[in-house]
């Protein structure tokens, strides 16, 4: 299954991962080789995309097997277009939530996996970077502006070879490269050389179809895109596990681009209120983008920095931030992180700096949050890294922090408890929610193990935690 090398990271970047993943808690507890063998498979799977696709249903606007129906006919009409062999589609409900599709991953194709089709390089090959071939890796065609490097008469019609960039090294233009890349798969070109690099105008649109992909999913591109929204499993959970109720005031911190937002919003059945924040203003016209498309009208969202959002004058009256004390039933804290969850992710270049620049502000986040919602109300902090710094060690932090906060159990469990090493009580790591795909990966097989039970393990890293303000 590891048909890509291990995450490319920067060397002490990699020595600061494997002294959280071998910390003295952790080693008393598993031994130093079983810590070891997890450290070493969580760089392995990161380079790899989940052996699924998760979709989250819009059941606001219809029953789930009605989407799922109609997502099976779309898929399949899609499928039958770009292939001559007889296709075969699986589309389950997930058990335990009750808006989620998962659709399985094939792959990796290559020649020494038994039982899959083999897909075998080409001596024509175009090279993407590192976002696009991430976005390839989950089902997507090749969209033109992700193309760096392609063969000097590559024309429309041309079967080519798809390698990603891992390093970030290969110039745009090039006609080839011979960096570090990652095999992809297969795909017919849409568009001429020319047509991509040779341009004053802003190139868009598929650069290459993917016909043989190393991961062979179905491209959602255009999709029932009011009924199905592509997500992580993880962060679906989030808004089954923040728990919002018609009627009540929501604030999503830190929104863009928009799907937790939309979730939330969903699960309200649209009634209510949801404030959306978010610091950039280029990603707020996605996040109402997402609404739009998703007939959700309950969102208010406001380009405003959530650290600030707190008001110092207690009878303030206008609609938007900085709010009173106290305005909010719940508050989902969804806080900027390092990342280092995000699946596939075959490199980074980021410094250890970068990478433990985090923490404090998520704790001004975290004080802006806890001042903002009401008492009784519910706070629920998430991740997508892996780090014990923005995640076991924050809830401490909080909870010492913040004597009103306490943990609370979290509907549904489906990750693992929290992490050994930040001083936590079993108790304590008993109520976190940690999705740590090294600890199921390679061990189970999809020709016994129901779809539903490896996409619950084999997911992003991801990390939840839910307060209660007494």
């Amino acid at each position: 299954m590891s048909v890509f090398p291990k995450i490319s990271l920067r060397p002490e970047v990699t020595e600061h991962l494997r002294t959280i993943f071998l910390n003295k808690e952790l080693l008393v507890a598993v031994g130093h080789h079983e810590a070891e063998h997890r450290f070493q498979k969580l760089l392995a799977c990161l380079s790899h995309p989940p052996s699924h696709t998760c979709v989250r249903a819009s059941t606001h606007l219809a029953p789930l097997e009605e989407i799922r129906h109609r997502l099976e006919e779309e898929l399949k009409k899609q499928m039958c277009s770009s292939s001559s062999e007889e296709v075969s589609l699986q589309i389950l409900p997930h058990p335990r939530l009750p808006d989620v599709l998962l659709l399985p991953v094939d792959g990796p194709r290559y020649a020494r996996n038994a039982g899959k089709t083999p897909v075998k390089q080409l001596s024509s090959e175009v090279v993407v970077g590192a976002q696009c071939g991430t976005a390839v890796l989950r089902g997507a065609h090749v969209f033109a502006p992700g193309i760096l490097a392609s063969p000097k008469y590559m024309k429309v019609g041309d079967v080519i070879s798809v390698f990603s960039d891992l390093e970030g090294k290969c110039t745009r233009g090039a006609l080839s490269f011979q960096g570090k890349t990652a095999y992809l798969g297969n795909g017919v070109a849409e568009m001429d050389r020319s047509s991509i690099f040779c341009t004053d105008e802003p190139v868009r649109g598929v650069g290459v179809r993917m016909t043989e992909p190393l991961y062979q999913s179905p491209s959602f591109d255009g999709v029932l895109p009011n009924l199905v929204f592509l997500q992580n499993l993880p962060s679906v959970v989030v808004g089954h596990v923040l728990g919002p109720q018609p009627g009540e005031r929501i604030l999503d911190m830190c929104a863009a681009p928009g799907g937790k937002t939309c979730h939330i919003a969903a699960l309200m059945g649209d009634q209510g209120e949801v404030v959306a924040l978010e610091r950039i203003r280029n990603k707020i016209d996605r996040i109402r983008q997402n609404a739009q498309t998703l007939n959700l009208r309950c969102i208010k969202t406001y380009c405003f920095n959530s650290t600030q959002a707190v008001s110092s004058d207690l009878n303030q009256e206008t609609e938007g931030p900085p709010f009173p004390p106290e305005s909010f039933d719940r508050v989902l804290l969804d806080a900027p992180c390092s990342g280092l969850g995000q699946r596939p992710n075959m490199a980074s270049t980021w410094s250890l700096k970068e990478i433990c620049s985090y923490q404090p502000l998520q704790r001004k986040l975290f004080h802006a949050a806890v001042r903002l919602l009401k008492k009784g109300g519910v706070l629920v902090y998430s991740t997508c890294t892996v780090t014990l710094a923005e995640n076991e060690e924050q809830v401490a932090w909080a909870l010492d922090a913040f004597p009103c906060l306490t943990l609370q159990p979290q509907e549904p469990h489906i990750g693992v408890e929290g992490m050994l090493g930040a001083g936590l009580s079993p108790e304590q790591l008993r109520l976190l929610q940690r999705f740590s795909p090294e600890l199921s990966w390679e061990q189970t097989d999809p020709t016994t193990t129901p779809l539903p039970c490896r996409a619950d393990g084999d997911t992003i890293g991801f990390f939840i935690a839910k307060f209660l303000k007494n």
